[in-house]
């Protein structure tokens, strides 16, 4: 079983959303309005909170160790979130400051090429749930059962997830293949000078 769909329900025509799915023109406008300065005070507020629990980490170690590791996980998935948006062009208007702040300040930090990831996230969107979508094998297994979510956040917590992401990207960066040497390293390196 699991979440893939073996047929999508079909779509209400709404003032909103139309039969096929998609947004009524008249509304896409609204939906496409780009907030760069709340934006900008996103990235700026992200960089701000980090630095707070860097610091409080280091005045009040070892004591601060735990709640570390939850509020840098938090500020981890933000970086992220923040980069998907910069991914889609959606951060700020200007699409080169777009570009930059996705790039550099999002996405090297949080070890992901923001160019490599829009490349495979749009094909996911261009595919969605379709024969030949690249995300199926991140949610195919979907639901899970009590036991393996415990397993997961085992593997999380303890930091096995990250270890194994790791060896991937230090695999990537050693790979005979070109391309993903390139953009492995280029990961890598942005990262490790970023921080």
């Amino acid at each position: 079983m699991g979440m893939v769909p073996a047929l999508l329900p079909p779509a209400h025509d709404t003032a909103v959303v139309r039969a096929d799915g998609r947004a009524h023109p008249d509304v896409r406008p609204e939906l496409r309005t780009i907030p760069s300065y709340r934006n900008a005070l996103s990235v700026v507020s992200l960089y701000a909170q980090t630095a707070a629990v860097l610091v409080a980490t280091v005045v009040w170690a070892p004591w601060s160790w735990p709640i570390t590791f939850v509020l840098m996980g938090r500020a981890h998935a933000q970086f992220a979130s923040l980069m998907h948006e910069a991914a889609h062009r959606m951060l700020f208007t200007n699409r080169r400051a777009n570009d930059l702040v996705g790039r550099w300040l999002l996405g090297y930090p949080s070890f992901t090429p923001t160019d490599g990831y829009r490349r495979s996230h749009m094909a996911h969107h261009r595919e969605e749930f379709g024969p030949d979508e690249p995300d199926i094998p991140l949610y195919r297994g979907y639901p899970i059962s009590r036991a393996s979510f415990r397993r997961k956040l085992v593997r999380d917590a303890t930091g096995q997830t990250g270890v194994k992401l790791m060896r991937g990207l230090l695999r990537a960066v050693r790979s005979p293949d070109a391309t993903s040497r390139r953009v492995a390293t280029y990961c890598a390196c942005s990262s490790a000078a970023a921080w």
